[in-house]
């Protein structure tokens, strides 16, 4: 098969894949790439994914409950196998890449003593993340995170808390090890 009808079949099957989640999302921008096995779940009407992004191979965003929100901003690229699961609100800014096996999450569970663990509430607090942001492979973040704009989380770091603009986060838990130059 010759390389231009590979591309043509290749651009065309990710057309038919977009077409497809526009009729279910809350809004889907122009020219997005939605890899195969993206699961958008729960509530996909609570989805927005801006222009130009890309959700790679395996990639599950979810809206978890009729409140819960998801936007995804301008020309962001979503590795592949990564989690984001919203019981609240997360926001991705515009020109983020965020790498393979990412774990995006704005709630957890109370854990007291004497209650049965899934019966315990759930607590949330809204992720945002801002433009220009580089989120390296494996890296969690969790409830109530702020990462500002032009900040760099390492690969393998958890991250909770503010991390300003320019910092460079990693470790476990997160903390500033440097800035960008």
């Amino acid at each position: 098969m010759s390389q231009l009808r590979k591309h043509l079949k290749f651009t065309w099957k990710n057309r038919w894949r977009a077409l497809l989640q526009r009729t279910r999302l809350g809004f889907l921008g122009e020219q997005v790439f939605i890899d195969k096995n993206v699961e958008l779940q729960r509530f996909p009407k609570n989805i927005s994914i801006d222009d130009f992004v890309v959700l790679k191979e395996g990639s599950r965003i979810c809206a978890c409950n009729e409140k819960a929100k998801v936007s995804i901003g301008k020309n962001t690229t979503v590795g592949f196998q990564t989690f984001i699961f919203a019981s609240e609100k997360i926001s991705i800014g515009d020109d983020c890449l965020i790498a393979p096996f990412v774990y995006i999450v704005d709630s957890d569970h109370s854990a007291e003593k004497g209650k049965l663990i899934n019966q315990q509430p759930n607590m949330t607090s809204a992720v945002k993340i801002g433009n220009d942001v580089w989120i390296g492979t494996g890296a969690k973040i969790l409830k109530g995170t702020t990462i500002e704009d032009g900040a760099v989380i390492a690969a393998g770091a958890v991250v909770s808390g503010l991390v300003k603009s320019n910092e460079i986060f990693g470790g476990i838990p997160a903390k500033k090890i440097s800035e960008r130059k």
